[in-house]
């Protein structure tokens, strides 16, 4: 189940904005006295006609409440957003006088709460929105109105005058206080952009609205009308089934009981299969019908749907051609479904522009043959139903809840090139229908419908099959599981348990009793199903099977308990309705005559966030959050006092009563024993018995919570206790050992002491120990050292020679003639050195023989002498250049 993070928030309880928009407004004062009001909104005995209360519609995060014959507005994210305005200008300082008495400031630019004024004559009973949210059907107990709706900016301003919408009444001739009441009023989930309605009656008649605001008619006359009391009889497809014009007839009949209409709903319109035509239609005294396929005239089918039945039906037909094990009757079925899938393969659609943010629709006309009218399928036969109960609430229904079976992809795109855009959550789960059924002692039948349901009608006149009829076999439901959700002393005549669909998974589901709000998931045993059906080995899969069915595989838990103080005159609680927006989080919603009743819930991640915030140890720093702190203890509801500590005596308007009636002389007269005197002390008794009886309750369910606040007190002090304990043990703050006291502060400074003094002692005990490892371990050496080796030793070779003995072959060779060849000129620049110093000594002494002998002036010797030395300067040159080219021939 979803994790409870918070009960009803400040901004919904009492006195606040939220508050009042769900509760009736205060009566007005008269002669400085409030008029007496009943506390449960009604007389304390049960309803005389009970039947569903879906007074909660929601867009998005705005919500649409019925209070009495009027509507309120809100978008609950402006609400909240409000009431924290004032609490932080409040947390200011400003001054009391910028707020109004109903919570609201006076610069505030948007308000998000108006009044919608209606036409009904009587208390309004459902609100259903639209798929696209442009039309609200306003359901009283016989009358339907359709509103249209303007777009969320229209509403939200700083205007809070009551506001009246543009309203249509629902046929005004059909559904009338005289004629049958209205018990379901539904949107077609393959209506043109939503606008195609379809009503269910008490006395079982189907009608189809397609509606426009350019054509009044179609407000006046639905485009078809089915009476299933006649089509129950219906033998062929040319007989009259319309309801007639005047109601049916008041006599007594075994039909006006068997088929008296609790509920009707649709499988949905991104289900598979022949499911988002289909009509289940849910009987009071327990019987299920299904109408398929139930179509208006211009219907727009998604873009999965008619491909899917298409080779569903066309590969049922081949199947069936030469196969004699099949009956006449289901061969005449499968020809009339290739008929209807031709009519509609012939067609061309016509594209028709969404809403705003839609994409365009494919619009067809509903086929003409076989017929417009199908064939009512029923009553389902109950497969290993329960045992027959004493109480006889069980086999009454009040509402039925269909989720159709998904979408089978893999058969679609089997040999296809092209790609459809399929939604993953559509291509989820199991690939057969689940009904739930809901009964008036609370108990909720989960059923599968193994055959499924698909598309039948009646034969023709002329077929030879209504001279000698077969019997056919009824179709069936598999019973999977029952639930339930009332206790047997909370039962009342008057609950009418009613379903709500999950935002979060598709099959998961509330259902609200008069005085509670129960979860219901199937998500533990869809998904194993399925894989058992479609992908398990067919060894064992009975066994496999059996274990599932017994096992405790569902989860059921009970949110909202609006009956604490065991008072069954409370009011009953609304169908509650589930919001998953980013501001307010997954949200749910519920209403009663005292005012709205929500929940915050945890999504499934942030559910296994916070069991591990819970479970984890608080010094595990992986599982902690700064978006999440840890928690101690559960969330739990705040109290709010009784409405019978407010609710205003009916003593007054009693004793005003009395005043002008016959008895008036006896109140100002003194007290005698006689009749009269008797009669008005038993009435002025039995009113203070029942306001001093309603307030006991309430002072008695106070103490009950205030002991209970004692003992929660209690467990949130020895959780901290324990969580204290936990952090001193991690902090090392225990004395135990020795009595002294140590701070704080002092533990934590000694700790991280000695843990510096254990770190430098491990870094110097890592030193020593890499000095050891190197001197006794030898590291071998890396490809690049041994590279960089290699290089020297050659080197050194060329240079200096090699050993003897380790240098041979032709490399060697070469390397000992590079260095012979140094060597040699190493030598001849010796010996030209040496020649060119004798040279220079004999010419020197000739020279100066010369210069003595012949008188040489000393300037020529000097240019002699230079002369001489560059030659032996380049000389040098030549044989530093020789030298150098050898070196570098030795390196090579």
């Amino acid at each position: 189940m979803p994790d409870i993070v918070s009960y009803t928030p400040a901004w919904l309880s009492n006195p606040s904005l939220g508050h009042e928009i769900f509760t009736p407004a205060r009566p007005k004062h008269v002669d400085g006295r409030a008029p007496s009001t009943s506390i449960s909104g009604g007389s304390s005995k049960y309803n005389v006609n009970p039947g569903p209360k879906r007074t909660i519609a929601r867009r998005g995060a705005e919500v649409f409440v019925a209070v009495g014959k009027e509507i309120r507005w809100a978008d609950l994210v402006y609400v909240k957003e409000l009431y924290e305005v004032k609490l932080d200008r409040k947390a200011r300082g400003k001054r009391a006088e910028d707020f109004s008495d109903d919570g609201s400031s006076s610069d505030d630019a948007a308000e998000g709460y108006r009044i919608i004024k209606t036409t009904v004559a009587d208390d309004i009973k459902q609100l259903v929105i639209s798929p696209h949210g442009d039309y609200l059907a306003i359901l009283t107990t016989h009358t339907v109105h359709i509103s249209v709706l303007p777009d969320s900016s229209h509403l939200t301003g700083p205007d809070r005058s009551p506001l009246r919408l543009k309203t249509y009444t629902l046929g005004p001739t059909t559904h009338v206080t005289s004629q049958s009441a209205v018990k379901s009023a539904l949107w077609h989930p393959l209506g043109v952009n939503g606008t195609c309605l379809v009503t269910v009656t008490e006395e079982a008649v189907v009608r189809i609205w397609e509606l426009s605001t350019t054509d009044r008619w179609s407000f006046d006359r639905p485009a078809l009308a089915i009476d299933l009391k006649k089509l129950a009889d219906g033998t062929s497809l040319d007989q009259d089934f319309s309801a007639s014009k005047f109601g049916s007839s008041k006599r007594f009949s075994p039909d006006s009981v068997e088929m008296e209409v609790a509920s009707a709903c649709f499988g949905g319109r991104g289900t598979g299969g022949w499911s988002p035509m289909t009509l289940w239609v849910a009987m009071r005294e327990g019987d299920v019908y299904a109408l398929c396929p139930l179509l208006p005239e211009k219907w727009a089918p998604p873009p999965t749907l008619i491909p899917s039945l298409s080779v569903a039906i066309v590969a049922k037909v081949a199947m069936m051609e030469d196969d004699f094990d099949y009956s006449e009757d289901t061969k005449r079925l499968s020809q009339q479904q290739l008929a209807w899938m031709s009519d509609l393969d012939n067609q061309e659609p016509v594209t028709v522009e969404g809403p705003v943010g839609e994409e365009p629709a494919d619009v067809y006309t509903r086929p003409q043959k076989p017929g417009r009218v199908p064939k009512l399928q029923g009553p389902f036969i109950f497969e290993l139903a329960p045992d027959d109960s004493d109480n006889d609430l069980d086999t009454l229904l009040s509402d039925i809840f269909v989720i159709g079976a998904k979408i089978d992809a893999d058969a679609l795109m089997d040999g296809e090139d092209a790609e459809l855009d399929f939604d993953e959550v559509d291509q989820e789960g199991l690939s057969i229908g689940v009904i739930c059924l809901a009964s008036s002692s609370g108990r909720v039948s989960i059923c599968l419908d193994v055959d499924g349901v698909e598309a039948q009608w009646l034969p023709i006149r002329k077929s030879k099959q209504l001279l000698f009829p077969q019997q056919t076999t009824p179709p069936s439901l598999l019973t999977y599981q029952v639930l339930d959700t009332l206790r047997s002393k909370e039962n009342r005549e008057d609950n009418w348990p009613m379903f709500s669909e999950d935002v979060a998974s598709r099959y998961s589901f509330f259902v609200t009793n008069w005085s509670n709000v129960t979860f219901i998931s199937l998500s533990a045993w869809v998904f194993r199903l399925e894989s058992d059906l479609q992908n398990g080995p067919a060894a064992g899969i009975d066994f496999r099977l059996d274990l599932l069915a017994k096992g405790e595989n569902f989860i059921r838990d009970r949110l909202i308990s609006n009956n604490s103080q065991g008072d069954e005159s409370l009011p009953a609680l609304a169908a509650c309705t589930s919001i998953r927006d980013p501001d307010l989080g997954y949200f749910l919603l519920t209403n009663s005559s005292h005012g709205p009743i929500s929940l915050t819930l945890a999504t499934p991640e942030d559910s296994f966030n916070m069991r591990r915030l819970i479970t984890d140890s608080p010094s595990n720093e992986d599982s902690e959050s700064p978006d999440q702190p840890l928690l101690l203890c559960p969330p739990r509801p705040v109290y709010e006092p009784p409405a019978a500590f407010t609710a205003p005596s009916n003593l007054p308007e009693w004793h005003d009563n009395l005043r002008h009636s016959k008895n008036k002389r006896l109140l100002h007269e003194p007290i005698r024993l006689s009749p009269a005197t008797l009669t008005i002390f038993a009435d002025a008794h039995k009113i203070m018995s029942e306001e001093t009886h309603r307030i006991n309750g309430a002072a008695a369910e106070l103490f009950r919570r205030c002991e209970k606040l004692q003992v929660d007190l209690k467990e949130q002090i020895a959780k901290a206790n324990e969580v204290a304990n936990r952090i001193e043990q991690v902090i090392g703050d225990d004395n135990d050992v020795d009595d002294s006291y140590v701070g704080a502060n002092q533990s934590i400074e000694d700790r991280i002491e000695n843990a510096k003094d254990r770190q430098r002692e491990l870094a110097e005990r890592v030193e020593n120990i890499k000095k050891k490892v190197g001197r006794s371990v030898v590291r071998e050496l890396s490809d690049r050292e041994k590279i960089w080796f290699e290089e020297i030793s050659t080197l050194n070779k060329n240079i200096l020679g090699a050993e003897e003995g380790k240098d041979s072959g032709l490399t060697g060779g070469r390397k000992m003639e590079f260095w012979r060849r140094f060597e040699e000129v190493k030598s001849l620049k010796e010996g030209i050195v040496e020649e060119v110093a004798k040279i220079s000594e004999k010419e020197g002494s000739r020279a100066a023989e010369a210069t003595r002998d012949e008188g040489v002036p000393t300037d020529i010797r000097r240019g002699k002498v230079a002369q001489v030395m560059q030659l032996i300067e380049r000389e040098t040159a030549l044989v530093e250049g020789v030298k150098g080219r050898l070196e570098r021939l030795s390196l090579v």
